[in-house]
């Protein structure tokens, strides 16, 4: 049986990635390098691009690195078509770009706590879409993977302007995964728990804090970037072949528990910057 061809590879096969000089999507580039496939990194920091492309070199896999302000839409233009060029058959696209600029009230938020995080969050994905869905639907076959979170799932006290981006990327998911479907592409988004990143390292960096936030998942820990990145290259290939417009949550069984409770690990904090 060693010879069988296995669906969870994914040799032969090109893949985009964003936000991928650290973090979760870092992890899901290099992932899905060692599942066999090329992958083209984008972000704005060129020097951390540089080290991903090092590190899937250095499991002989192959990198294209971009260096690419995703709010710019010149700059994704520039970027997508220059990712074609290297990848003509590009059937991978994971769009993880995305952070929070604050912890907060509503009522504490500001215009531009708003209009930034939708740029960051949102925006930025439908562009690369924009771009990479017509060669998806030409191609006639392709995986998207958006990465949403489980703010996007639950009331989340403190974080309402990210949670409500999030929320919007799951929709869209679903939407486009409707639209796609008969053109062979699939959509589907992850959404993460409480995972250790450079983004919330001020969460869990904090003993008190990260025992709050903690305390009600079952599983009574943080995830891995790691673990992410597996369920994204589950989601990318044949395995997940008769999967689309889901939602798969990485929580450590946090929204399973019953009443559906709001994400209130955060309701002790004001004001804080997290950038």
């Amino acid at each position: 049986m060693g010879d069988v061809e296995s669906p969870y590879r994914l040799e032969g096969a090109s893949a985009l990635v964003t936000g991928a000089s650290r973090g979760i999507g870092r992890a899901v580039a290099v992932a899905l390098a060692r599942a066999g496939a090329s992958v083209a990194l984008l972000a704005r920091d060129a020097g951390r691009l540089g080290e991903v492309r090092a590190e899937i070199a250095a499991v002989g896999g192959r990198a294209l690195a971009v260096p690419c302000d995703l709010e710019s839409p010149g700059a994704v233009a520039e970027a997508m078509a220059l990712v074609l060029v290297e990848f003509p058959d590009l059937s991978i696209v994971v769009n993880n770009a995305g952070g929070m600029s604050h912890v907060g009230p509503f009522l504490a938020s500001t215009e531009d706590d708003w209009a930034g995080i939708w740029s960051g969050n949102v925006t930025s994905a439908v562009r690369v879409l924009r771009h990479l869905g017509p060669h998806l639907v030409a191609r006639g076959g392709g995986a998207v993977v958006n990465m949403s979170s489980v703010a996007g799932l639950a009331g989340v006290p403190m974080l309402s302007h990210y949670g409500a981006t999030k929320a919007a990327l799951i929709s869209l998911t679903r939407t486009l995964a409707v639209e796609w479907a008969p053109h062979g592409v699939r959509v589907n988004a992850l959404a993460p728990g409480w995972v250790t990143t450079d983004l919330t390292g001020a969460f869990s960096g904090d003993p008190g804090l990260s025992a709050a936030l903690t305390g009600d998942v079952p599983q009574h820990r943080w995830g891995g970037v790691e673990e992410v990145a597996h369920a994204a290259v589950f989601l990318a290939g044949e395995a997940a072949s008769f999967i689309t417009g889901a939602c798969l949550t990485l929580d450590g069984g946090l929204l399973a528990q019953p009443g559906g409770a709001a994400l209130t690990g955060l309701l002790p904090l004001g004001r804080t910057a997290v950038r």
